[in-house]
């Protein structure tokens, strides 16, 4: 898979309130030419009432009116942005403790995390917090933004030393890439274009490292695992018994001919035809939405999951879980709720609260038995049948669960299957 211009790159935005996020994207999509004429016009005439000399940049982002007059970001906002080398989503998500689960929630699906660090403040408690979380969603690459490099009159030896704090606490974590970026926001320096007033900085901008990232081997190309949406059964004439399996690829490749388990039954088959609309396929692979056809008849329903014969995942009830809590009523155990793996729906119950994390310094609470919103802790969850799981550092898709209130439908919680 090259890279080419219809490469998706998804990436989430954290900082502590006053880092300059909405700043750094609001730079983004003005130095790429990615707002439109109203919506700069718009900016422009709020910026000139406001006082300011020149646009603010924070005002394209900060979306919701609560936020514009806070001046803070209380929600995920996503925008997409596109540029001749690739398409973005950006998540941004707000810094406070008390949106943790917003912060996971817009993080879960992202290829990077730029988490950005005020040049005058270092590491703080924040940028530790949000690594964490990046960490354990097990986001591949992350990029440290140093912003605000304008109010330490462009010092290397500022940028050199957050780099060293970085590093120095980030070895405890799981991230493979880690890069470091200096830049100002608000003027400009490395986020499109390259700083003149940094010429120490040898690098390569924000937007040139976002646009050339490696990721497609991000995805985990080993485990061919489909799970199964739905049926196609035209019963017309043309296709009188026409059966085909819809999904979204979660992992692996398949290819026509291959040989395939059916789970949880453990029918074996193989693979006869692969579709993804009218076009046929040799192969299929993550993260395409595709539809198969088998050589043998056999029963295969939604919740199910086709994998390659010789590569199966684990099937287990017991379940042990990072869960982020999300909800404001408190997790109860042994309560029961539904939980949702790719697209099987089972009951489930949490059996034990084994730890709780101190979100601020990351030391593990055994005592504390209480989950409230935005607490993240490990669990363990008994299910009524198996579930097929792959750990989720292997496999963030067939890795994670969400947890629902049985009675509201409402999600309570998102979990990484340890």
């Amino acid at each position: 898979m090259s890279l080419d211009n219809s490469q998706l790159l998804r990436f989430t935005t954290a900082g502590s309130v006053d880092d300059g996020k909405s700043t750094l994207i609001g730079r983004l999509l003005y130095d790429s030419k990615s707002i439109f004429e109203d919506q700069l016009d718009a900016v422009e005439a709020t910026s000139k009432r406001k006082g300011h000399d020149g646009v603010d940049m924070a005002l394209f982002t900060d979306g919701l009116r609560d936020e514009r007059e806070q001046g803070i970001t209380i929600d995920v906002a996503y925008r997409y942005f596109t540029t001749p080398k690739r398409k973005f989503i950006i998540a941004d998500t707000p810094g406070h403790i008390q949106y943790t689960r917003n912060m996971v929630t817009g993080a879960s699906t992202a290829n990077a995390a730029l988490i950005l660090v005020d040049a005058r403040h270092g590491v703080i408690e924040q940028t530790k917090r949000h690594s964490f979380i990046a960490s354990l969603l097990q986001i591949p690459h992350v990029i440290v933004c140093v912003n605000k490099m304008d109010l330490v009159d462009f010092s290397e030896e500022a940028f050199n030393k957050i780099v060293y704090q970085f590093e120095e606490f980030s070895s405890k974590l799981l991230v493979k890439d880690i890069r470091f970026i200096p830049i100002s926001a608000l003027l400009g320096d490395n986020v499109v274009n390259r700083s003149e007033n940094m010429g120490w900085y040898q690098g390569a901008p924000l937007l040139h490292t976002l646009e050339t990232l490696h990721i497609s081997s991000d995805i985990n190309k080993i485990d061919a695992r489909f799970p199964v949406q739905t049926v196609l059964r035209p019963q017309t004439e043309a296709y009188h018994d026409y059966r085909a399996y819809a999904g979204r690829m979660a992992s692996g490749v398949l290819r026509q001919g291959d040989d395939i388990t059916v789970l949880p039954s453990g029918f074996t088959s193989k693979i006869k035809e692969i579709h993804a609309s009218e076009t046929r396929l040799d192969e299929a692979y993550a993260p395409m939405s595709i539809s198969i056809t088998l050589e043998d008849d056999i029963d295969v329903s939604r919740g199910d999951m086709i994998v390659r014969s010789n590569n199966k995942p684990e099937a287990t009830q017991d379940i042990d879980v990072m869960l982020c809590w999300l909800h404001d009523q408190t997790a109860q155990p042994r309560a029961k709720y539904i939980i949702r793996h790719t697209s099987n729906d089972q009951r489930a119950m949490i059996k034990e609260i084994v730890y709780k994390i101190n979100i601020n310094n990351l030391e593990r609470d055994s005592e504390d038995k209480h989950i409230n919103m935005n607490d993240i802790c490990r669990v363990k969850i008994r299910t009524t049948k198996p579930l097929l799981l792959d750990a989720y550092r292997e496999n963030r898709t067939t890795g994670s669960i969400i947890l629902i209130n049985e009675a509201t439908n409402e999600t309570v919680a998102a979990g990484m299957v340890v």
